[in-house]
């Protein structure tokens, strides 16, 4: 396993992080003690980041997740957790308010059994560009409440994320320098959508570091295909289909190809989280990127996506 540096903030992470949305059932429903088990493997093989939100299964993978590091020395991983999109009995709520993030800070502190969390982050920042106040409120009173925690030294450092790029390019104009500390986008590094190599050098020109996450674009780049909730076109989940046996008749998983692919840009991107409650899918996962990528199947692969390659989709 390689380990990079996000930006200036001193944290040395696997180029492969654990993202644990996975273990709220986001995608599937997860038997709890797998899940456990999941993290457990990830960390005893080298994965040493862990990303979670309240907002994943609405508490549930803190929830479990706490339960997990319960039973990990706190020196083995990097926690990172967000602020500002929630969700209660199967309705998403958001409240990117100062009060409700400090609030929010704290409570995660305590379903998952912590009293420090390295990374904080404000959770898909593009909800609050369409409330009153915008981004600029993110700017004016969510980032400064993080702030103000990680100079008490209940937070290590903080960050922003979104699917949209250029609101995260937007904020970090809009702030102070050293503000922001990382960013963490998604579906913006794969197989099918290299956008954020773009803005890479905008990042590092002002110090902060890259989180990449979802190297299978949220299902489109596997075997299984999309989920039905997925917001990508028809057009676009068909091309991946077709990606995706291509890859199968050549013995080589499409999965596979993705997690290299998306991992390949390490240093610039410091890690890229992939998420599975599964314990086995985590040992796979950490095999694929100390493997050597078939170059040429990458070529091949984005050949078959063709114009559906950079199609975009709003999250949701």
């Amino acid at each position: 396993m390689v380990y990079n540096e996000i930006g200036k903030t001193g944290m040395r992470v696997s180029s492969l992080g654990f993202g644990a949305s996975s273990l709220g059932g986001v995608f599937h429903g997860i038997r709890e003690e797998e899940g456990i088990r999941a993290v457990h493997v990830a960390v005893d093989n080298g994965i040493n980041f862990i990303d979670v939100s309240p907002y994943y299964g609405h508490l549930k993978a803190e929830m479990v997740l706490g339960k997990a590091l319960q039973e990990i020395p706190r020196d083995k991983y990097y926690l990172s957790t967000k602020v500002g999109r929630y969700g209660k009995d199967g309705v998403n709520t958001w409240d990117y308010s100062a009060r409700r993030a400090t609030e929010s800070v704290y409570e995660s502190m305590e379903r998952l059994h912590v009293d420090y969390i390295d990374l904080i982050n404000v959770h898909d920042i593009e909800f609050q560009a369409a409330m009153d106040g915008g981004l600029q409120k993110i700017v004016d009173e969510t980032l400064p409440a993080l702030v103000a925690l990680r100079e008490k030294g209940v937070v290590g450092h903080v960050g922003i994320t979104d699917l949209q790029p250029e609101n995260l390019k937007w904020v970090i104009e809009h702030c102070d320098n050293g503000v922001v500390e990382s960013i963490l986008n998604f579906c913006h590094f794969s197989l099918n959508d290299t956008l954020l190599q773009d803005y890479l050098g905008f990042f590092e020109q002002h110090g902060v570091g890259v989180i990449n996450a979802s190297p299978l674009s949220m299902g489109l780049l596997s075997q299984r295909g999309a989920p039905a909730w997925h917001p990508a076109s028809k057009d676009l989940k068909n091309a991946c289909a077709r990606a995706a046996a291509y890859c199968l008749a050549h013995g080589y998983p499409i999965e596979k190809l993705a997690v290299q692919f998306s991992t390949s840009m390490s240093p610039r991107i410091a890690t890229t989280l992939f998420s599975s409650a599964n314990p086995e899918n985590v040992k796979k996962n950490i095999a694929f990127v100390d493997e050597p990528m078939d170059e040429a199947l990458v070529t091949e692969v984005q050949q078959i996506i063709g114009d559906q390659m950079f199609v975009r989709w709003k999250n949701s």
